[in-house]
């Protein structure tokens, strides 16, 4: 990376980031970044995005439109070109992948 485009993809990073954090878990009154359930997120040098994520569980009633959420909302970023979400479950979601925010706001803390 060089770094001219060092701080554009940190920008975009965050951009990216703000908006998954607009997305909540419809069980859990908590936004999915602060979940846990964003595993990694790749963007390529034509602003394409992946996303790897999973959800609270494999039975999860908004395994069809959560996904469909998430790429449309990053989609909605100017710079991005396309956004593709993979649902994995490997490893599986736990309680602890969730951030000190989201236990504080659920009263695990």
């Amino acid at each position: 990376m060089s770094e001219e485009t060092a701080p554009d993809s940190l920008q975009l990073g965050d951009k990216i980031v703000n908006v998954l954090k607009t997305i909540y878990d419809p069980e859990i009154p908590v936004d999915i970044y602060e979940l846990g359930l964003i595993y990694d997120v790749f963007v390529n040098e034509d602003n394409d995005v992946k996303i790897l994520m999973t959800l609270t569980s494999p039975n999860c009633p908004v395994a069809e439109t959560l996904p469909v959420e998430v790429e449309e909302k990053v989609k909605s970023i100017n710079e991005i070109k396309d956004a593709e979400v993979e649902i994995t479950f490997d490893p599986p979601w736990t309680q602890e992948l969730m951030s000190e925010e989201a236990k504080l706001e659920l009263g695990m803390l």
